[in-house]
C-alpha cells in the first residue's frame, strides 16, 4: 500500500491528531484475560482477541505510558486484526491491567524482560505460530530495545513501533514545555494515584523510595522518573535510566524486519527521536511523517467519526508475506 500519509484540513494541528483519537474510541472489543504468574511473585494480564488457529500469526500488542486494551489505540488495531481475520494478544505492563501490581517495582520504558516472558509463554503454547508485534510510544520504546537485545533470537518475527521516545531525556524534557505540559500533567496524576495506592500498602511502603507526602511533589517525568522509576528498578538514577532504556542505540543491531514511524510535529518528543540513516540496521524500515502528533495520524473522515493512517499501514507491514486466513 501507499505509504504517503496526509492529514485532512481539519486535523492538522498536532494537538487534535494527539487528542481526538481519545475522545472519539471505537466499541470495546469482546477479550478473554489469561493472567501469568512471574518467578518474582508478581503478574502480567494478557487479553486475547481470538483463539490462534494451527500456523496462523499472532498479533501482540504493547501499549504505552498508562494505557492498556482500552486505549483508542489499542481498539483500534484489535478491531482491524479481528477484520482481518488475525488473532490478537494485549500485553498489559505490569499495573496497567485495572489491578495494581503485587511489587514495589512497576514498568518502565526499557523493560524488555516482561515482554520476552510473555513472548516466551505464547511461543511454548503456540510453537508453531509466527509472532508479529506492535509497540505504541512507551510499548514502541519497549518493542525496539528488545528487538535489538535479542537480534537473530527475537521471537517477533515482524515488528511496528508507532511515535516511540527513543530518545527519553529529550522527551522528558519535551514534555515540561509549552502545551505540552498538559499530556505531562495528566499521564503524572494516573502515575501518582498508582504511588499512593502502593505506599498505602503495610507490605509495601518500606520498600518504597517515596512517601505519601513526597507524591505531589513529583510533578515532571524527570522529577518521577528520578525518584521512583530509577530506584525502582535497579537504574542510579534518572540520568542512568534514560540513557541505558532509550531504544535509539538498538535500531543498529535489529536483525528481524521492523518499521518505525515518526510524526515530526509529534508532541512529546523532538528531533532528537529521528535516527540518522546510518543507525538503522539494514532490516529497519523508518517512516517519518511532516504530520500525525503522537499516535493519531488521521487521515480521512470527520471530526466526529476520524479515519486513521495506522491500522491499515501496521497490517500491511505484519501481514505482507502471511497467508491469507479463513
Amino acid at each position: 500500500m501507499s505509504q504517503q500519509f496526509s492529514p485532512p484540513w481539519w486535523a492538522k494541528n498536532p494537538h487534535v491528531q494527539t487528542i481526538l483519537p481519545v475522545l472519539t474510541k471505537v466499541d470495546r472489543p469482546v477479550l478473554q484475560r489469561e493472567r501469568l504468574e512471574l518467578a518474582d511473585g508478581d503478574f502480567i494480564d494478557l487479553d486475547w482477541q481470538g483463539s490462534p488457529q494451527a500456523n496462523q500469526a499472532i498479533l501482540v500488542i504493547i501499549h504505552g505510558l498508562e494505557g492498556s486494551a482500552e486505549s483508542h489505540y489499542a481498539r483500534r488495531i484489535l478491531a482491524a486484526s479481528k477484520a482481518l481475520g488475525l488473532c490478537s494478544v494485549v500485553h498489559h505492563h505490569r499495573s496497567c491491567s485495572g489491578e495494581l501490581n503485587r511489587l514495589a517495582r512497576g514498568y518502565h520504558s526499557g523493560d524488555t524482560q516482561d515482554l520476552q516472558t510473555t513472548l516466551e509463554h505464547i511461543k511454548t503454547k503456540y510453537p508453531n505460530n509466527r509472532l508479529l508485534a506492535v509497540g505504541y510510544s512507551l510499548g514502541g520504546n519497549v518493542l525496539v530495545k528488545y528487538q535489538g537485545e535479542q537480534q537473530d533470537l527475537s521471537l517477533v518475527d515482524k515488528a511496528v513501533a508507532i511515535s516511540a521516545p527513543l530518545q527519553l531525556g529529550s522527551c522528558a524534557n519535551r514534555l515540561e514545555k509549552g502545551f505540552s505540559k498538559v499530556y505531562q500533567s495528566y499521564l503524572i496524576k494516573q502515575l501518582q494515584q498508582k504511588m499512593r495506592g502502593k505506599v498505602a500498602k503495610p507490605d509495601l511502603q518500606p520498600l518504597m523510595p517515596i512517601n505519601h507526602g513526597d507524591i505531589d511533589g513529583l510533578t515532571t517525568f524527570y522529577a518521577f522518573d528520578d525518584k521512583v522509576t530509577a530506584p525502582l528498578h535497579g537504574f542510579s538514577g534518572v540520568d542512568d535510566y534514560y540513557t541505558r532504556a532509550s531504544g535509539m542505540p538498538y535500531l543498529s543491531r535489529i536483525a528481524k524486519p521492523t518499521l518505525v514511524i515518526h510524526a515530526k510535529d509529534d508532541p512529546f518528543m523532538t528531533p532528537a527521536v529521528i535516527p540518522a540513516r546510518d543507525q538503522l540496521s539494514e532490516h529497519v524500515q523508518y517512516e517519518l511523517h511532516e504530520n500525525g502528533g503522537h499516535v493519531g495520524f488521521i487521515n480521512g473522515g470527520s471530526p466526529w467519526r476520524p479515519k486513521y493512517y495506522l491500522e491499515q499501514r501496521i497490517l500491511s507491514f505484519l501481514t505482507s508475506l502471511e497467508a491469507p486466513v479463513c
